[in-house]
């Protein structure tokens, strides 16, 4: 161990290095030390703080006996608007069904009905109950506790909580670990033979979000500074119903499996507007259309009719904020909710850069396309988290020799940023605010803005007010950026 200005620098070796404890990061973990090898997971904050432990969305699966892997994965395509890399749609939707029963083995207790029968909801764009929830609307925080306690008590797994990884550690081309501070503000080095990012996603860029503050697209800075591609900056899903109120409560997401038991969406004269069980981002278009023509008036949730009983979270934050779901309507507008884009991953979530992976929101394996299907991102933590894992126990050994990581100067989000986003990048974009947003100090918005404005069309997620039409040319086609290199489309698969 050394001494620096800064404080103690020291620097440790594992087999795997996992950023992120998140549902992606701790199953990536489990996984790999599964296999037998040593993983070390580093988090920014504590164990139970990302988007993850917060997810309201069950994990769909083709679990009753009238459903299949083939119906599951047809709307998967169908909501990701001709974007969706069918290989991805494929793995995950055959693969899931297993994921949720090594979870329920791990003693993840899933919502049944009195006669053991698996509770599956219905959520958005799926055409029939498919979303398992555990603990009602509480399934991230369910599924983190369970994991977190695994992970804790695993033998060949350490963790390193509030731990700030500022730069992947890059040797010869290769990813051989990363360089972080902890919170005493020691320096740490962690080489490993494979570095696992699970940062999770990005819209708290974006002013009004459902997200955590810190889901600000770290995982995207870290990889694209080490020279890994980003896709589909672009598809950044706007959830239609996100509560419209105090400081302290605007954003908090009210789940679609509300709309599932029956909530309604209220326009001006308290009717109804949109089909509420339609694809995310038709009901989030059609929710701004209908506060922008009526920008006095409000678009409210109708949860008289709803049990909410299964959904105790939902139903003390209401009351929190002086609601009574019984009898009160509950202002509702979009809020930027879930990142499509992220790293470029292959279908066993290795970057374009050797030795490292990325896994959940932070990643971009081309599976959700355009557009999500609800319940399908804790879904791909499983399935992709497990498959980095098992593929990073095979990566070879990191070099016993290598130069000290670049810590290269970590960007400074503004409020100021976060408000160009949403004015200009937000539920409907063009040219002409696109255009300022490429002069943005914070590298992700010039990154995001270049992206949508290379997207000459609406596909899903991606609204453009002066390209109202989608270009068949664009079918099945991916925008990816790298360092050094001009904005490029790709057809994956």
């Amino acid at each position: 161990m050394s001494t620096t200005a800064q404080g103690a620098e020291q620097e440790l070796s594992t087999d795997v290095v996992v950023v992120g404890a998140g549902l992606a990061g701790l199953w990536a973990a489990l996984s790999a030390a599964q296999a037998g090898v040593n993983v070390m997971l580093l988090t920014a904050g504590s164990m139970q703080a990302g988007s993850s432990y917060w997810a309201q969305g069950g994990i769909a699966a083709a679990l009753d006996d009238e459903d299949s892997p083939e119906l599951h994965a047809a709307d998967t395509l169908a909501a990701g608007r001709l974007a969706c890399r069918r290989s991805a749609v494929e793995v995950l939707c055959q693969e899931i069904p297993e994921s949720v029963g090594q979870l329920e083995r791990l003693g993840v207790r899933f919502d049944r009905h009195p006669d053991g029968r698996l509770a599956l909801a219905r959520e958005g764009g799926h055409r029939g109950r498919r979303v398992a929830h555990a603990g009602g609307s509480a399934t991230g925080q369910e599924l983190v506790e369970a994991l977190s306690s695994h992970v804790a008590g695993h033998p060949r797994i350490h963790v390193l909580e509030h731990t700030m990884v500022q730069s992947l550690w890059v040797h010869d081309g290769r990813c051989v670990g990363v360089a972080a501070r902890l919170k005493r503000d020691d320096c740490l080095r962690v080489k490993a033979r494979a570095t696992i990012v699970a940062t999770g996603g990005a819209a708290a860029l974006w002013q009004r979000t459902t997200n955590p503050r810190g889901a600000t697209g770290t995982g995207w800075l870290l990889a694209y500074a080490a020279g890994a591609a980003l896709a589909d900056l672009e598809f950044v899903q706007f959830h239609p119903t996100a509560l419209v109120g105090q400081d302290g409560s605007d954003g908090f997401l009210l789940t679609e499996a509300l709309r599932g038991e029956g909530a309604l969406l209220l326009g001006r004269g308290g009717e109804r507007f949109v089909d509420e069980l339609a694809p995310r981002d038709e009901v989030a278009l059609a929710i701004a259309g209908e506060l922008r023509d009526h920008p006095h008036a409000a678009v409210v949730l109708d949860l008289r009719d709803v049990p909410l009983q299964g959904f105790p979270n939902i139903a003390a934050a209401l009351a929190h904020e002086g609601l009574d779901p019984r009898h009160d309507p509950v202002p509702v507008a979009p809020a930027a909710h879930y990142a499509m884009g992220g790293i470029v991953t292959d279908l066993h979530a290795r970057t374009s850069v050797p030795g490292l992976y990325a896994v959940g929101e932070c990643a971009c394996t081309g599976l959700h396309g355009a557009n999500r299907l609800a319940s399908n991102s804790l879904a791909e933590c499983l399935v992709f988290g497990r498959r980095a894992g098992m593929a990073a126990v095979c990566e070879p050994a990191a070099p016993a020799s290598s130069a000290a990581p670049i810590r290269a100067p970590w960007p400074t989000l503004t409020d100021a940023t976060r408000e160009r986003l949403w004015r200009h990048a937000g539920v409907q974009r063009d040219a002409d605010g696109l255009g300022r947003l490429l002069n943005d100090p914070y590298p992700l918005a010039r990154l995001i803005a270049a992206s949508a404005l290379a997207r000459c069309e609406t596909r899903g997620a991606h609204q453009r007010r002066d390209y109202p039409d989608t270009s068949p040319a664009l079918d099945f086609r991916h925008f990816v950026v790298a360092q050094d290199s001009p904005l490029r489309i790709e057809a994956w698969d």
